[in-house]
């Protein structure tokens, strides 16, 4: 076996010689290179360089003597850990051995045009980058190393490292022999991130599995800051179909993170980097530029393809050249091995008051007590089964993350360590809350929950949950079975579902809780007091431009549910607030009547081409414009609420056309609710305007019993099930088939009463939608009765 191999010769049946990262870069540079992806370039100390090391240093005996103390319990894991790490930092280098690596190093930088390159120096274990186990994190790597003196030290450090307490748990746990791996070591040109940015992307999300899109995770400086969980990075989905139209930009959420610490190089001996304050103006702003963005994307696309598999990713951007690399490439391990044929569903029963707020990994609820601790010195004080709450975790905390209930920290996003190896542990966790160890004492009782979607909650006590794990498989229903959706956040979790698409998304929740501006008062802020003025830029950060706030906010939270069942069909409802619900958005109260009984009141089509709203309408169809056509989701459709007579949809047609949404065009179809009496009496003359019905159960069964639906005297009367209500909904399903239009249905009622549902099945209703718990249950049942009715012509004929 040769000593030293340069990346580009280097394949994934090199592992064994290289370990995995340098097998796997050296695929990057045969495969990817050709294909426009940058790698860096550079060689391996294959693993028969660490062989030969520990033989000549006669290091075998030394490390077999400590890892059996350590079994036999005589000593602790890390004066085993420390000991056999001291035997290798104090071995002398074969002469002839540490000839040939500076010799590569030289002949590395005359390639580059440097005599005293830069470069990194990353170990890679055979034992690494595995399909059932990552070892993320379980070696050491160095950065801005130079010179032949300091970078024989870091390939001592990175053999060494072979040996940390992280990593001789992990290998402990995984079964794998300590004398059975070697480590190989990466030698590779820096890339200048310290004065750009980088970090990690993942080619699928790495909650919920699923496969259309690309997760990014960036930080300014040098990638360790995002791996290790020191900041809260910028978060950005990309959606992988898109990529493939270059008129495209299918960036669906954009997440600013606060980015407290950009790590650089240093000069200092002994210290080749150093962690420094971001400057406030630089944390205000995105690290990345929407284009490098969708450059990395593509980038990632091309090596999971090449690769065939879902990969975890390291990149950076040089900030002297502004150029693009992959630093390395892993195979992503956690999904990998997931069931995708049931599905976990925790639910909370109870509310309690929020604590913390951070983001989710994984979508489990766990209570127990919390167990702060601030310092990997401290590691002794935890106690098993505790909730571990801590400012960041690296590879040294693993042996206590593993007996921990769940895990909650200050800082890192989705793709840091404390994020990567709880989904391999299976533990609940919550990450980036910011002041979770401020909030949090060792002793307290709390309830994680990461079931409501992206953001995740840490309230106070043990709140009361339940958990679910169904079985995914239904049989297929000739009545098309969608979903009610309202939360962006949740809605990838959804893609598993065995639905026809989504029949109802709410826009009214991205509105009011993402957006949480009356779309009037960015236009019209010179009508509004300076504490409301002050509260909306706040709300904006350093968006200074009100119009793209609330436009690319709601396209991209829109976009984001429609990608989650691409191609299928995602029926969008224009906005359907009440008058006092949107005066309580900001600055909404200057520009909403005051009305004795909003639900019949000033909402739905009524507000579209009214002086009062038309322009926030036309705010709504430029966001759903740039949705389908920016982002690539043709798979929106449009729908129009509480229209009460035709002439009314003809002018709301008419508004909508004229801000290029129109009907047919680039494939938009246009729905109406079916939700007023007039709709049912004039079904024709509507259905000569839309392309479907989807009919509001809730509305109209307030309408045809004239029941305030809020009203709590007489909520025993309001029953969807009606016989005036099911006439109803029965004739205008025959007239509008007639018409030859569909018709759903959007309301709760099938939810709640799958008899509802059963009754709708038998009236002919085309589709019915349908909330997330409700699927499964309500699409059976459906089955079964369309198997009794076939044949049949009472819904067939």
């Amino acid at each position: 076996m040769k000593n030293i191999a340069w990346l580009d010769e280097l394949s994934l049946d090199d592992i064994a010689t290289v370990g995995g990262k340098n097998a796997g870069l050296g695929e990057l540079h045969r495969k990817l290179v050709p294909l426009g992806v940058r790698v860096p370039s550079g060689f391996a100390c294959t693993a028969s360089v660490y062989r030969a090391f520990v033989a000549a240093a006669d290091l075998d005996g030394h490390i077999e003597r400590e890892l059996a103390a350590y079994e036999r319990r005589e000593q602790t894991l890390a004066v085993t850990g420390r000991q056999i790490r001291h035997a290798f930092l104090e071995a002398d280098w074969p002469e002839a051995m540490a000839r040939e690596i500076i010799g590569a190093y030289e002949e590395l930088g005359r390639r580059e045009g440097s005599k005293h390159l830069h470069v990194a120096v990353r170990s890679s274990a055979t034992a690494e980058d595995l399909p059932d186990a990552s070892f993320a994190g379980q070696q050491e790597s160095f950065l801005n190393i130079a010179g032949a003196s300091a970078l024989l030290d870091a390939c001592k450090r990175c053999f060494a490292s072979l040996f940390t307490d992280r990593a001789i748990a992990y290998r402990q746990a995984k079964g794998f022999a300590h004398r059975s791996v070697a480590l190989s070591i990466g030698i590779q040109t820096l890339v200048r991130a310290d004065m750009g940015a980088s970090g990690v992307m993942f080619t699928l999300d790495t909650e919920t599995g699923f496969r259309d899109v690309v997760l990014l995770n960036a930080a300014y400086g040098l990638g360790e800051n995002v791996v290790k969980g020191v900041v809260n990075p910028d978060e950005i989905y990309v959606w992988k179909p898109g990529l493939d139209d270059p008129r495209l930009k299918p960036i669906l959420r954009k997440r600013l993170g606060a980015k407290e610490r950009t790590l650089q190089l240093s000069d200092r001996p002994g210290a080749p980097t150093v962690n420094v304050d971001t400057p406030k103006w630089q944390r205000a702003h995105f690290c990345m530029r929407d284009d490098d963005v969708l450059t990395l994307a593509r980038w990632a696309v091309l090596i999971e393809r090449a690769m065939g598999r879902p990969m975890d990713i390291e990149w950076a951007r040089d900030g002297e050249t502004g150029g693009l690399y992959v630093l390395q490439a892993r195979p992503e391990t956690v999904h990998a091995r997931r069931n995708p044929a049931a599905e976990s569903h925790y639910t909370l029963l109870e509310q309690g008051r929020p604590i913390v707020r951070g983001r989710s990994v994984g979508s489990a609820i766990v209570s127990g007590s919390v167990c702060v601790v601030r310092d990997a010195r401290d590691l002794e004080t935890f106690t098993p089964g505790s909730i571990l709450v801590a400012e960041m975790t690296d590879p040294d905390w693993v042996p206590i993350m593993k007996k921990a209930r769940g895990i909650i920290t200050d800082r890192g996003g989705r793709t840091c360590h404390a994020a990567i190896v709880s989904r391999e542990l299976g533990i609940t966790a919550i990450v980036g809350t910011t002041d979770a160890t401020s909030l949090l004492t060792s002793g307290q009782v709390v309830t994680m929950s990461c079931a409501q979607g992206e953001e995740a909650v840490v309230y106070e006590g043990s709140l009361r949950w339940k958990a679910e794990t169904a079985d995914l498989g239904a049989p297929p229903t000739r009545t098309k079975i969608m979903l009610n959706l309202a939360q962006p956040g949740s809605a990838l979790a959804t893609a598993r579902l065995p639905v026809d698409g989504i029949g109802l998304v709410r826009i009214e929740f991205i509105v009011g809780s993402e957006i949480g501006v009356h779309p009037m008062a960015l236009l019209h802020p010179d009508r509004l007091d300076d504490a409301e003025r002050q509260a909306i830029a706040a709300k904006l950060g350093t968006e200074r431009d009100g119009v793209r706030y609330f436009t690319e906010t709601l396209a991209r939270g829109v976009a984001t549910i429609a990608a989650s069942q691409y191609p299928k069909p995602v029926i969008v409802r224009m906005s359907d607030f009440k008058t006092n619900e949107y005066a309580r958005l900001l600055g909404g109260r200057v520009f909403e009547p005051a009305e004795e009984n909003p639900m019949i009141g000033f909402r739905g089509a009524s507000r579209y081409y009214h002086d009062r709203y038309r322009d926030g309408f036309l705010l709504e169809c430029r966001a759903m414009k740039m949705a389908r056509e920016e982002l690539g989701l043709t798979n929106i459709a449009l729908m129009i609420p509480f229209c009460r007579t035709v002439s009314e949809a003809d002018r709301v047609l008419e508004v909508m056309a004229a801000a290029g949404l129109r009907r047919g065009e680039n494939g938009l179809a246009l729905y109406m609710m079916c939700e007023v009496p007039a709709n049912v009496i004039l079904a024709e003359s509507f259905a000569r305007r839309f392309d479907g019905f989807s009919i509001g159960s809730n509305d109209l069964t307030q309408l045809v019993l004239g029941i305030d639906r809020d009203s709590e005297v007489l909520a025993d009367l309001f029953d969807e099930s009606d016989p005036a209500v099911m006439t109803a909904i029965t004739d205008v399903i025959k007239r509008a088939h007639a018409a030859g239009i569909t018709v759903g249905l959007c309301g709760q009622a099938p939810s709640d009463d799958p008899r509802f549902a059963e009754a709708l099945v038998d009236a002919g209703i085309d589709s019915i939608s349908l909330s997330q718990d409700a699927v499964l249950e309500v699409k059976r049942r459906i089955a079964a009765l369309e198997a009794r009715n076939k044949g049949s012509e009472k819904r067939w004929q």
